[in-house]
Formats: C-alpha cells, structure tokens, sequence
C-alpha cells in the first residue's frame, strides 16, 4: 500500500450524508453532508487510528500514508443519510478474501478491541453530557457497544448472554469465538446472516467501526482531568 490510502464513498438515498470509508483499515470511517468534508474528516481521524495500527503491530505500514485515493463510489441507504454511518456494501466488500487478507482484518478488530477496553479503563466513570449518546455515562456507553456487537455475531453463529460479556473471561471467550467464526464462515464461502446477509469483510469493519467509534466517543467525554 506504502503511502497510499484507498477509500470507497457511500452516499445516503437522499444525498443528505457522505461516508468515506478506509476499506484497508478496518474501523477508519467517518461521515459528513459532502464527499470532501468526509475525506478531511477521515483524514483528522488517522492520528487517532495510528494507535489502533500500533496495537495490531501495523504502525509501519500506517503511518507513511499521505494520499486518499478514491477507488469507489456507491449508494447507501436511508440509514447512511440519517446516522452518518456505512449500512451498505461496496463491491470490495462483497470481493472474496485470501486467509491471509483476513486474517489481517481480524487483527485490526482486535487491536479495535484492545483499544476499547484501554479507553473505558482509564476514563471517567462519568462522561461529559451532550447531544450525542443522549448523555449515556461511560458503563452504558460500553453495555451498549457491547450489546450492538451481540447481535451482530448471531449472524455467524455466536449466542453470548450479555452477562458473560460483562466478565473480562466471558468477553475475552466471546470474542475468540466471534473471531473463529468469522473464519468457519470464511472457509465455508459464506456471508454472515440469512434474511439480510453480510459480507464478512463488511461484519468486521462495521464491528470494528463501533467498537473505535464509541471508543473515541469516551475519549472525547472524558472528564479525568476536570476531577482531578
């Protein structure tokens, strides 16, 4: 890839939001009303994402990156206009994946998730309140992602009750079965899901999109220093 960053554009039904998409880097999107305004926007993002490439041992291929290049443009939906956020597939995302290739997109999940759980150890219990979350603190915030992500591995054949996800063996014996599953479905040449499949390489970015999003949501939130 060297210094080059390929990205796909959804664009909502109406055309009221834009989403540019890091399709190599799994978790690295971001919305906005225009095209331009959701490239410089991802862009901002990518000291951010430097630390998720780091914790998946990927910091040396990251961070040389200077250049966007757009390589597609496709429709959303109705939800891609009122959330700012992919619910559609680009033809990459339906393109099929080597073992290798997904391997790679499993790692940067998990390094999504071992970024999620730094943040919420070292936040602040409450966060600061404002419009986005409807003011949730920080243990709704993580419930919350934690349950979204429960519903999605149904989808490849994972049942966890929230419960044992609230423990830090149950989320770890979760996630290695989310991450196992992704592979069985993958060898089998399968999406995930059976009213609306997914593809698997969209299950995983959307998984690791919310994982950092809500991630982030914390940092931003934070109010460590203003207790102290």
């Amino acid at each position: 890839m060297n210094n080059r960053m390929r990205v796909t554009l959804e664009s909502g039904s109406k055309g009221k939001k834009v989403v540019a998409i890091a399709i190599d880097w799994p978790g690295l999107e971001r919305g906005a009303k225009t095209e331009l305004e959701a490239i410089e926007k991802l862009r901002a993002y990518m000291p951010r994402y430097s630390q998720v490439a780091e914790l998946a041992d990927m910091q040396a291929a990251f961070d040389p990156i200077q250049h966007i290049d757009v390589v597609e443009q496709y429709p959303g939906t109705g939800s891609t206009d009122f959330w700012g956020i992919s619910f559609a597939f680009s033809s990459i995302d339906k393109q099929d994946m080597s073992d290798d290739e997904l391997e790679r997109e499993l790692r940067l999940m998990q390094a999504c998730w071992a970024f999620f759980d730094d943040v919420r150890g070292r936040v602040s219990a409450e966060m600061q309140k404002g419009p986005r979350g409807g003011g949730r603190d920080r243990d709704q915030i993580v419930r919350h992602t934690l349950a979204a992500e429960q519903d999605w591995a149904k989808g490849v054949g994972v049942i966890a009750p929230g419960d044992v996800m609230l423990t830090d063996e149950g989320l770890k014996g979760y996630r290695a079965a989310y991450c196992q599953a992704i592979r069985d479905y993958h060898a089998q040449g399968k999406w995930a899901g059976k009213r609306s499949p997914w593809p698997l390489r969209y299950l995983i970015r959307h998984t690791a999109f919310h994982t950092l999003d809500h991630a982030w949501e914390m940092e931003d939130k934070d109010l460590t220093f203003k207790e102290a």
